[in-house]
């Protein structure tokens, strides 16, 4: 597929929306209806008692190739185990989302207590860091070790506090590598939608 030169704006009606008029409800169904496909951040952290935590966001992206950066946001309504366990350790590992794992993924996102290892409760094998004091997913293709790099905290009370992270190492399997070159077809990478809803990353085209 390519671009066609021949495609104009569209001449529709369209809804217009201040986000000042905008309760949070419905700014955050327009934010995640419309950003999409978006890359899930499987974060793997361990609390200063130890204790692994595993948890996924669907607000989490690159950042910046020099130095090589991530970020993530996470609620701080929820106040995740995650954020607490990145302030208090200064690291954590960011663990690619393919379709393989995908049912992984959901089954650690649920909510357990902060003394449960969800890496345990989803079945999953930790793996610790090379580089850093934190538990990578055994069973991910991929897999990223990070250091704390930033933290800034967004909104009020039910804010978000954004994470950034410094790449320190990556693990990726050897069949999906040419070089450095990532086999993007055979990743099977995953994006989060709205609700539980997410896509395999498979039809690629190019533009000229």
């Amino acid at each position: 597929m390519r671009h066609n030169p021949g495609w104009a704006a569209y001449p529709g009606p369209m809804a217009n929306f201040l986000t000042k008029d905008l309760d949070t409800t419905d700014g955050y169904k327009l934010l995640l209806g419309l950003i999409v496909p978006r890359p899930i951040g499987w974060i793997g952290s361990r609390s200063a008692d130890g204790v692994n935590n595993l948890a996924p966001f669907s607000f989490f992206g690159a950042v910046c190739a020099n130095p090589p950066t991530v970020v993530f946001g996470a609620s701080r309504a929820a106040r995740r185990d995650t954020t607490a366990n990145v302030l208090d350790t200064g690291v954590f590992t960011v663990n690619i989302v393919t379709s393989e794992v995908i049912d992984k993924v959901v089954a650690s996102a649920a909510p357990i207590p902060s003394d449960t290892d969800e890496f345990d409760h989803a079945g999953l094998t930790p793996v610790m860091g090379t580089e850093v004091n934190a538990p990578m997913v055994g069973e991910a293709r991929a897999r990223l070790e990070c250091r704390l790099s930033h933290h800034v905290q967004l909104g009020e009370d039910h804010g978000t506090d954004v994470i950034f992270g410094e790449i320190v190492a990556y693990h990726v399997d050897d069949d999906l590598l040419d070089g450095t070159r990532i086999d993007q077809a055979g990743l099977h990478a995953v994006g989060s939608h709205v609700a539980n809803t997410y896509s395999r990353i498979s039809d690629f085209f190019t533009v000229d």
